[in-house]
Formats: C-alpha cells, structure tokens, sequence
C-alpha cells in the first residue's frame, strides 16, 4: 500500500511504509468504530491514511470534551514516546478510516538516525501543538456559532490543498457537529441552514461544500 505524498505536510510518511523491517499494521475503521479508549496501553503511534478522527477524554463524572479533529496525513497517540504509559482519551472514526499503527519503539529509532525525519516530525508536533491551543481558545471564548464554522472548516481541511477556493466536507451528521463543538444539535442545525443562505456552504448531491466566506466570518471579531 502507498501512500500519497501530501503538500500540506513537510513530513513523508512514505518514508516510514519504505523503511524495511519496521514494525507497523494497517487497519481499517467504520464510522464511529473506536480506534483505542482512555486508558488503552500506548505502544503505538497512529498516522491517518484517509478517513476522520475525532480526539476526546471523559471526566471523573463522566463529561465528554472533544480535544482534536484530525484527518489525512495526521499523526495522534504519539504522547506514548514522551513516556505515556497509557492513552490519555479516546480516539474514534467520524466517517471510515484507515490508520497506520507504528511501533513507538522503532519510530524512535528512526527518529534518532534520520535528521532530516527527525526535523520534520518535529515540526509536525509543533503544529499539532498550535492547533490545539487553537481549539481550546475556541472552545472558551468564541460562541457555538463560530466554533461551527471553525470546526467545518478543520474538517473540509481547508486551506490543506494550494489554490483551492472550496473544500468538500466529509459526511458528517449534525448529531457528530454537536458533540465536537458543545452543543445541541437543533442549534447546529440552525446555524447549518443559516450559512447556506449566506453564502457561506452549499449543499451538492447532499455532501456540503465550504467557501472562502466561511473564513471571513471566523476571523471576523463581530458577529454576521
């Protein structure tokens, strides 16, 4: 199996499928099929082929939050090779998946003979490190409305491809939308209808396409 190289990301997980004797599975996940749970060992780390995956952890009471949304070309579960013992939250499939499991233990040794690998998955965390800041900023200060539209817009991977003014988003239902944002779903619902007739989506043979407005109104400090 190969995979894409991807002009989104400096990294080159070719690299990892062409490195002989490394120990890593393939495995393949239907909508809302969980990858691992809270508490699972981690011995792996996990890197998406094609597909969706949502990142959340559960309270001592039992509340959900929705950390992360990830899609092709990203990495996760990789806190085991910082000495994680066990996965701190859960990860699950939104649409079907296929993820590349790699051993920690061999990723660390290629990390620390390929410079130019190391460099790269480097600044790949960084990223990763930005954009969940990013989301926790969201989450606690700008309204449902606009952590809608910011989360359309991480899962249409907008902006991933050059030149590309609209993105199609993965099929998502709203009962998922509500969840990664904290919200109900008769809301998400209000909001989707409300971005239509804006101009800021739009609906194709029932898959939803995203448009440069969408970006405007999340950057924009006011409200439409």
């Amino acid at each position: 199996m190969k995979i894409k190289k991807s002009k989104a990301q400096s990294l080159e997980p070719e690299t990892f499928l062409d490195t002989s004797g490394m120990a890593r599975r393939v495995a393949e996940f239907q909508k809302d099929e969980q990858i691992y749970i809270q508490g699972d060992a981690a011995k792996s780390v996990m890197y998406i082929q094609k597909g969706n995956v949502k990142f959340s952890v559960v309270s001592s009471t039992g509340k959900v939050a929705v950390l992360a949304m990830l899609g092709p070309n990203d990495f996760f579960g990789e806190g085991c090779m910082a000495g994680q013992s066990l996965r701190m939250g859960t990860a699950t499939a939104i649409t079907p998946t296929t993820v590349l499991a790699i051993d920690k233990n061999e990723l660390l040794d290629m990390l620390r003979t390929q410079d130019k690998l190391s460099d790269s998955f480097i600044g790949y965390l960084l990223n990763h490190k930005n954009r969940v800041e990013e989301a926790l900023i969201d989450q606690l200060f700008n309204s449902s409305e606009k952590r809608l539209a910011r989360a359309l817009l991480v899962l249409g991977r907008y902006g991933k491809v050059q030149h590309q003014e609209v993105d199609e988003l993965p099929t998502v239902s709203q009962e998922t939308l509500s969840e990664i944002i904290g919200t109900t779903r008769s809301r998400v619902n209000f909001f989707m209808n409300k971005f239509r007739k804006l101009g800021f989506i739009e609906y194709h043979n029932r898959r939803i396409k995203i448009n440069k407005s969408l970006l405007a109104f999340v950057l924009d400090e006011s409200e439409f």
